[in-house]
């Protein structure tokens, strides 16, 4: 039975969501140098930061509005 059977009598196998070429080519493990690490980390360190600071000024803004301080 192919995929296209299966799939129309309804009976799903685990990769069912899965192509053709994730299934004859799993993905291969990508070695990084520690510098390269190191530098993705502190991307998403500042990316972290870059959001809570968007997330706490957000907030000031809904308190402002909350409290009819805002002029709109």
């Amino acid at each position: 039975m192919d995929m296209k059977e299966i799939f129309e009598n309804g009976c799903f196998t685990p990769a069912w969501a899965e192509s053709e070429d994730e299934i004859n080519h799993p993905a291969l493990a990508q070695k990084k140098d520690l510098n390269v690490l190191l530098d993705e980390l502190a991307e998403i360190k500042n990316n972290i930061e870059n959001l809570q600071a968007k997330s706490w000024y957000l907030e000031r803004l809904r308190q402002y509005h909350e409290h009819g301080l805002s002029r709109t």
